[in-house]
């Protein structure tokens, strides 16, 4: 009967060990297929973007050399193209970087808002920021998302509002930020509809936008937030996220 005992607990230990080497080989597994799908990714982001962008730098080195050589003053918005180029070919190292690592930070946050703005009032866009609440360190992922909100909506401002005015407001609370981005341009199209995060609202692209809008509620739901942008009463666009904050340890 012991002997049996003895023979029952071995068979047991090692079907117990097949089962942790299949759960390894599984998570090895998969862990290899997501490096191999993020250097796909920083290899392709790497063909089609670092020539293009680098071409953009280029020109506008020459058209600013030229215009000095000229003895005229170079225009503004070509500085801020040459600024945005070199920030963006910056921005594209650190995400092929993170691509090919494990680490999930991006480089990109809240610490860079006013060189994001400072590029922004350089394009022509006037941006207001305020900052209510005790400003405080924040989980890498929030920092980032908020960072990126606020480059795409002012992104869109340029782009769709004309000489449009913006106000950026980050609000801090004891376990939410909420970041929000005012214009007071002509707004969305007439008969669009707003996009908000799900549960909150219609979900429904505004007429005339692009994917921006759509990755920024993605963004904010994924991290467990809310998320709306529409047009304002009396004009204007607004964009609004509130995200889960609590200090980062």
């Amino acid at each position: 009967m012991a002997v049996t005992f003895r023979m029952w607990q071995l068979h047991v230990r090692e079907v117990e060990q097949r089962a942790e080497d299949a759960e390894r080989t599984r998570d090895e597994t998969a862990r290899r297929r997501a490096v191999e799908e993020r250097l796909r990714i920083a290899r392709e982001l790497h063909d089609s973007l670092t020539h293009s962008i680098s071409v953009i730098c280029v020109q506008a080195g020459v058209a600013a050399h030229l215009a000095r050589k000229r003895g005229e003053e170079v225009p503004p918005a070509l500085l801020a193209i040459q600024e945005a180029g070199a920030d963006a070919a910056r921005e594209l190292r650190t995400t092929l970087s993170v691509l090919r690592s494990e680490d999930n930070s991006d480089g990109s946050g809240l610490s860079q808002l006013d060189s994001l703005v400072a590029r922004a009032r350089a394009a022509g866009l006037p941006v207001m920021v305020t900052v209510t609440g005790a400003r405080r360190a924040l989980p890498a992922e929030v920092d980032q998302a908020a960072y990126r909100i606020v480059q795409e909506a002012l992104t869109n401002v340029s782009r769709h509002a004309g000489q449009a005015r913006a106000s950026v407001q980050l609000c801090y609370t004891p376990g939410a930020l909420a970041v929000q981005v005012d214009d007071d341009g002509p707004g969305a199209a007439a008969g669009a509809s707003a996009i908000a995060s799900p549960g909150t609202g219609p979900v429904l692209r505004p007429a005339g936008a692009g994917l921006g809008l759509i990755g920024m509620r993605e963004r904010v739901t994924a991290l467990g937030g809310r998320f709306r942008a529409g047009p304002r009463d009396g004009g204007g666009f607004q964009v609004r996220a509130e995200l889960p904050a609590r200090a980062s340890s």
